[in-house]
C-alpha cells in the first residue's frame, strides 16, 4: 500500500481535479490587488522556524530538542503521563524504555518491521502512547480503532489497512476475535493491554507487558534507522479513518512530519518557549498539567492533546475509564489541571449539569473546545464556569492532521464565534460555489495550504485527486473568514457528519438501511444538536408493502423503530439514528446524485417544529 510513498514524494502541487479548469483560470487571473480585498491571506500569527523532515514522530518526542521547545525542570522527576484513576506515573525514560522493550517483542514475536500496520484497539490507556512509539521505532504504521466499534466496522478497517497485529484491550476482546476471524487474520496476532482483569488470558494472548520484558531482556533484533532528508514527508507514521467529501470512512496517510509539522505550528502560535512573555502569561509552560480525556486513536487526541502537551514540558493525565462526567469533574480537581481539551458535548455539561456549582475551578488557565463550532452564547456561560483560564475555540481536521486555527494569543476570552486564527505557515482562501474568491467576510468554502497536510486517502486516489487539488485541501467546510486570518465555521459542505466529534459517514449508514428487509431507497443527513454537534437523520422509502403496512400509525412507528434496531445492532452507538421520516422519493440530480441539501434543510424544518425524535 505505501510503496508508492517510498518511492516518491506525492507533491499534490501537480494533481488535478477533472471539473477545475474554471475555477483554475479565475485563481490564475486573481492581480495580487484583487487578492489582497479577497479572502485569500497567509497566517499573520508567526513565521514558523525549521521543521525537521528526517524524524519519526517518536524520535521528535523522546529524543529530539528543538529550538521551539522548553526545557522541563527536574526532567526526570516530572511525570510525562499519569493515568488518572490509579495514580500510576510515567516519566521519560520510563516511556522511552518501554517504547523500546515493546518495539523488540513486536519485532521478536511477529516480525513487525518497516512499513507493516499495526491496528490498536482500545480506549485510552497508560501504555497506549507507549504502543505508537514502538510501532513508529519499527518504522512501521499505527492505525487507531474506535473501542465502541462493532464487529463489521472493525472488519473494515483492519481489511482496509491491511493490518498484520492488534492490540487489543481486553474490553473489546470479543468483537477483536470476531473480527480477526472474518478477516482472516489469526488470533495469535493479536495482544492484550494489561488491565487488572488481563491474567485470567494469559498464555492465550500476549500482553503489552510480557512483550516489553521479552524485548528488554533479548538482545536488538531491529535497528532503529534515521530518516533520510526528506523522507519524513512521505513516510506514513499513520492511518486515521475520515469520509473526506463523500462515501465511507477512508484511511489517511499521515506521514511524520505532518504532527511534526503541527505541533511546531501550535508551539509557534501560542509563542511556546518565547521567554519575552511574562511567565504568568504564558499559555503552555513546563509543569503545567493537562486533562487527557479526549480518545487517543482520534487525530485531535493524538496530536493536539498528548504529543503537543508533551513537547510543551507539560504532564497529561489521561483518562482511561469510560467517560463519566462526575468522574472528571472529581480528577480536574485532584490534580490541579490546568489545561482543558474539549469536545462540544462536554462543554454543554460544564454549561448546564447542576454539580459544577460545587467545584472550584480558578486553578484552570486554559480551555478549548474543537469538533464543531459553539456559539456565543455557549462560549460566554464557559467563561463563568473558567473564570482565569484563557479560553476560545479551535479548528481542524484529520486530512490536516488537526489544527488549521485557534484563538490567538493575544485574545486571553474569545467570545466572537470564531473557530480561531490561522496557525503560522497556512495559506487560506475562501471560495464561492462557482470557484471565485469570497469577500472577507463573505461565506465559502475554506480551502488551505499548510505543511501539517496528510498525503491523501490511502488506496484512494479518486478521492484524492477531489480533495487534494494543486497543493490546497478543499476542507469541505463553509466559512467566513476575517482579514486577521480567523475562520467562522458555518456548516458542513460535505457529507460527512460529525456526532459528538467522531466523523460519521451518510453513505455507510445508508448501506446499513437499505439491508433492512422494508426498505427501498434511503439517504442520511444530519441536523444540528447542542449535545452532539450534529445527529444522522434518515429519510427513507418503503417497499410497497412495507408502506402500505405504515399507513396504520401504530404499524408505521414499528417499522421505524425496527430500522433504528437494525442500525444499532451493526454500528456503533454514536451512529445511532435520531429519527426516521418517510418519504415517497428521495430527491436527486440528473446524474443520480443525492441531493442531500434539500433533505437536510427539511430535517432542519421538522426540527424547528419539534418534531419527537426516536
Amino acid at each position: 500500500m505505501f510503496e508508492e510513498y517510498r518511492r516518491r514524494k506525492i507533491d499534490t502541487r501537480a494533481q488535478t481535479r477533472p471539473a477545475d479548469s474554471s475555477r483554475r483560470s479565475c485563481f490564475e487571473q486573481n492581480s495580487l490587488s484583487e487578492i489582497g480585498r479577497m479572502a485569500e491571506l497567509e497566517s499573520p500569527s508567526g513565521i514558523l522556524p525549521p521543521i525537521p523532515d528526517d524524524l519519526t514522530l517518536v524520535q521528535f518526542i523522546l529524543d529530539y530538542q528543538h529550538s521551539s521547545r522548553p526545557v522541563r525542570n527536574h526532567e526526570y522527576d516530572v511525570p510525562w503521563i499519569i493515568e488518572d484513576r490509579t495514580g500510576e506515573a510515567h516519566g521519560l525514560e520510563e516511556s522511552r524504555t518501554r517504547a523500546f522493550g515493546l518495539a523488540n517483542g513486536l519485532n521478536i514475536r511477529f516480525n513487525i518491521k518497516e512499513d507493516d500496520v499495526v491496528l490498536v484497539f482500545s480506549p485510552n490507556h497508560l501504555d497506549y502512547l507507549v504502543a505508537v512509539w514502538a510501532i513508529h521505532r519499527l518504522g512501521a504504521v499505527m492505525s487507531g480503532a474506535n473501542p465502541s466499534f462493532t464487529s463489521d466496522e472493525l472488519v473494515y478497517q483492519v481489511q482496509a489497512t491491511h493490518a498484520s497485529v492488534l492490540v487489543v484491550h481486553p474490553d473489546v476482546l470479543p468483537v477483536a476475535r470476531s473480527a480477526a476471524r472474518i478477516a482472516k487474520l489469526s488470533e495469535d496476532r493479536i495482544v492484550l493491554f494489561d488491565t487488572a482483569d488481563t491474567p485470567s488470558t494469559q498464555g492465550v494472548f500476549p500482553t503489552v507487558r510480557s512483550l516489553i520484558d521479552q524485548g528488554l531482556s533479548t538482545f536488538p533484533s531491529f535497528r532503529e534507522r534515521r530518516l533520510n532528508p526528506g523522507e519524513g514527508k512521505t513516510k506514513v507514521a499513520f492511518l486515521n479513518f475520515s469520509s473526506g467529501t463523500t462515501g465511507r470512512p477512508k484511511p489517511i496517510a499521515i506521514p511524520h512530519y505532518a504532527p511534526i509539522a503541527n505541533i511546531i505550528q501550535l508551539a509557534v502560535h501560542n509563542r511556546v518557549n518565547d521567554d519575552r512573555i511574562p511567565w504568568e502569561d504564558q499559555r503552555f509552560r513546563p509543569g503545567d498539567v493537562c486533562s487527557a480525556v479526549l480518545p487517543l486513536y482520534h487525530i485531535y487526541g493524538m496530536v493536539f492533546n498528548a504529543h503537543y502537551i508533551l513537547f510543551c514540558g507539560m504532564t497529561v493525565v489521561l483518562t482511561t475509564a469510560r467517560f463519566n462526567f462526575l468522574d472528571f469533574l472529581d480528577t480536574i480537581v485532584k490534580y490541579r489541571i490546568t489545561h482543558l481539551m474539549l469536545v462540544p458535548p462536554q462543554v454543554v455539561m460544564f454549561c448546564k449539569h447542576p454539580a459544577v456549582s460545587q467545584y472550584d475551578f480558578g486553578h484552570v488557565r486554559y480551555v478549548t473546545c474543537g469538533a464543531a463550532p459553539l456559539s456565543r452564547e455557549v462560549m460566554n456561560r464557559l467563561m463563568e464556569v473558567f473564570p482565569n483560564a484563557s479560553a476560545g475555540q479551535s479548528y481542524g481536521t484529520t486530512e490536516s492532521c488537526t489544527v488549521i486555527t485557534t484563538f490567538p494569543v493575544d485574545t486571553k476570552r474569545d467570545t466572537s464565534g470564531s473557530g480561531g486564527q490561522l496557525l503560522p505557515g497556512i495559506t487560506a482562501r475562501v471560495e464561492r460555489s462557482d470557484g471565485t474568491l469570497a469577500d472577507f467576510d463573505e461565506p465559502g468554502e475554506l480551502v488551505v495550504k499548510t505543511p501539517s497536510l496528510s498525503l491523501g486517502y490511502a488506496g484512494n486516489p479518486e478521492a484524492t485527486r477531489e480533495t487534494f487539488v494543486k497543493g490546497w485541501f478543499r476542507t469541505g467546510d463553509e466559512v467566513k473568514m476575517n482579514k486577521r486570518g480567523e475562520v467562522f465555521v458555518l456548516d458542513r459542505l460535505k457529507e460527512m457528519l460529525k456526532v459528538r466529534g467522531f466523523p460519521v459517514a451518510p453513505a455507510e449508514l445508508e448501506g446499513c438501511i437499505l439491508g433492512h428487509p422494508d426498505v427501498e431507497d434511503t439517504c442520511v443527513v444530519g441536523i444540528p444538536d447542542e449535545y452532539s454537534g450534529e445527529l444522522p437523520v434518515a429519510f427513507v422509502v418503503l417497499r410497497q408493502e412495507a408502506s402500505k403496512r405504515a399507513q396504520d400509525p401504530s404499524a408505521g412507528h414499528e417499522i421505524k423503530r425496527s430500522i433504528a434496531k437494525h442500525v444499532s445492532d451493526h454500528k456503533a452507538a454514536y451512529k445511532r439514528l435520531a429519527r426516521i421520516e418517510f418519504v415517497d422519493s428521495i430527491p436527486k440530480n440528473p446524474s443520480g446524485k443525492l441531493l442531500r441539501r434539500v433533505l437536510r434543510d427539511r430535517a432542519r424544518r421538522l426540527e424547528s417544529r419539534g418534531i419527537a425524535k426516536l
